[in-house]
């Protein structure tokens, strides 16, 4: 196969996921971008992990949020829990590589953050244990899942599903999603 039809071919399956999403799940994104924009107005922050491919998402979309997206303007609090190598590799050998999320959830997050896990499985154990944190500790969690959810389902509805079970499909989809989400928070917050 060519690299020009492998490229067409994964553009018609992207546009065909896209399609889908337009008719089904916006509300929960829209949901997602009212919560944060009211948190960010009452000094609350944007919370975002994920493991692999995810955690690379979620520092970027933390990034856009802190530094800017398309507009000089005050920084937002966003931070990712994927990018400090110390806490990440202390709680993996202290504790558990399951609770590396969790555990920084437990130290930083606040009743009226919001919580964003990205996921493509929703079935890794780090990802689930700080949805429960979360739920523990009263900050809204919301999920970027493929896969139909995985395990991720048992734990919050507020879920913006993927319908794909393609990892590079569903990052894909899920960075555009992310970069969507900072351009509304950016230009209702500007």
């Amino acid at each position: 196969m060519t690299a020009h039809k492998e490229l067409l071919e994964e553009i018609n399956y992207t546009q065909k996921i896209l399609e889908i999403l337009k008719y089904s799940r916006i509300k929960k994104f829209e949901e997602l971008c009212k919560a944060s924009i009211n948190a960010l107005r009452k000094g609350k922050k944007i919370i975002l992990f994920g493991n692999g491919g995810s955690a690379a998402d979620a520092q970027h979309l933390a990034t856009e949020l802190t530094v800017r997206f398309k507009k000089n303007r005050k920084a937002f609090a966003a931070l990712s829990l994927a990018t400090d190598t110390s806490a990440i590799t202390a709680i993996g050998n202290d504790f558990n590589f399951n609770y590396i999320f969790s555990r920084q959830l437990e130290a930083i997050g606040n009743k009226g953050d919001i919580a964003i896990a990205i996921t493509t499985s929703g079935n890794s154990k780090n990802i689930i244990e700080a949805i429960k944190i979360a739920k523990k500790k009263s900050i809204l969690i919301y999920s970027f899942c493929g896969n139909g959810g995985g395990k991720v389902n048992n734990y919050t509805k507020n879920i913006i599903l993927v319908p794909s079970k393609n990892t590079s499909t569903i990052q894909t989809i899920q960075i555009l999603i992310g970069q969507v989400f900072c351009k509304v928070v950016e230009d209702n917050l500007s």
